[in-house]
Parts: C-alpha cells; sequence; structure tokens
C-alpha cells in the first residue's frame, strides 16, 4: 500500500497585507474551487494545512466536502525570509532566493535558512506520513517550504522547480513507508486559467 499527499501550492493572494492573514483575490477563489473539483476524484482521506489564511482558504472546501475540519500545523507555514510580516518585493525575493538555494545555511536578520525551514517541515510531513499511513491527505502549503520538502526526498526538487510552479499548484507525491517513489503533477495550467 502507499501513502499520498498532494501538496497544493495556495491560489493567488493580494501583494498588500500582512503575510500571515493575506485571504485570496477573486481569482486565487475561483481557482480554489476548481481545484476543490480536482481533489473530488482523489478520494481524499484528510486535510492539513499552513496557519497562513492564503493556505486554509485554498484547501478548506475539499475538507467541508469531505465533511473534516483542516488540520492547521504552525511548522507548515512559508519560510520565514525577515522579522516583520510584511510581503518582500519580488525584486527583493528573488535574489535572496538565488541565494538560499545555493547556500542552505543563509539567512537574513529574523528570518530562516532553507535548512531551518526544511527541517521543521519534514518534521510534521514524517508525523502526517505515520498518522495518515496509506491513506490521501492534502497539505495546503506555499512555494519555497513545498519545494524544500520535496527537495528533501529529491534534489531535482529544486530553485528551478520553484520557478516552474503556479499559484495555485497540485502535486500528487506516493510514499512507499518514507520513501517517496512518484511525483504526478496534477494542475493543468492551459486548462485552468
Amino acid at each position: 500500500m502507499s501513502t499520498f499527499v498532494y501538496m497544493v501550492r495556495h491560489g493567488d493572494s493580494p501583494k498588500e497585507a500582512e503575510e500571515r492573514t493575506r485571504g485570496l483575490t477573486p481569482k486565487g477563489r475561483l481557482d480554489a474551487d476548481r481545484l476543490t473539483e480536482i481533489l473530488i476524484d482523489e478520494e481524499i482521506d484528510a486535510v492539513a494545512s499552513s496557519p497562513y489564511t492564503r493556505s486554509i482558504l485554498t484547501v478548506s472546501k475539499i475538507a467541508e466536502h469531505i465533511g473534516q475540519e483542516v488540520y492547521v500545523y504552525e511548522d507548515l507555514k512559508e519560510r520565514v525570509f525577515s522579522s516583520g510580516d510584511n510581503r518582500i518585493p519580488d525584486k527583493e525575493l528573488v535574489p535572496l532566493l538565488e541565494k538560499s538555494f545555493s547556500n542552505t545555511d543563509f539567512s537574513m536578520d529574523g528570518g530562516e535558512s532553507n535548512a531551518e525551514s526544511q527541517k521543521r517541515a519534514i518534521a510534521v510531513l514524517n508525523k502526517l506520513l505515520d498518522s495518515f499511513k496509506d491513506k490521501k491527505i492534502v497539505i495546503g502549503t506555499h512555494g519555497a517550504i513545498m519545494t524544500l520538502m520535496m527537495g528533501y526526498f529529491d534534489s531535482k526538487y529544486n530553485l528551478d522547480f520553484l520557478y516552474s510552479t503556479s499559484k495555485p499548484d497540485i502535486y500528487k507525491l506516493e510514499f512507499q513507508g518514507k520513501q517517496l517513489v512518484q511525483v504526478q503533477r496534477l494542475w493543468k495550467i492551459s486548462g485552468n486559467n
């Protein structure tokens, strides 16, 4: 038997507002509905999420569909890039990501490194793999932390992979025990935008 983890990168969210409480744009809400339609066919058993509002909103309808609440885990939050709650502008984020992926121990003051972020998120993922062995679980997540979790199992999930993802996005990961054996992208950009 296999355990399936569906990494769901959150939908489009407003660029302004606090990092933790940003919701979804109208496009993000529509995409969350489309995402739910895809996941309904997967017969999901449980839904977990980052504590950030945009991630919870992206996966909450699939949780409603299966009659369960979203399990929220603080350690599934996005990588903390710097102190403060505001979003880092893209022009500042790109060089920061490049430096972080070339040196996994690099962090800014008040932020955490890729290595630190990966360690906390993998601890939660391992608990979920134990708790939902041979089941199907959705994880509402973010681009960098999703890439770091997937990269823990296979180094091809790196900065180039992160840049290739969309908002939202869905990756179906098949595990045998704690070994990642297959990854399939379920979100089709051309058919869903």
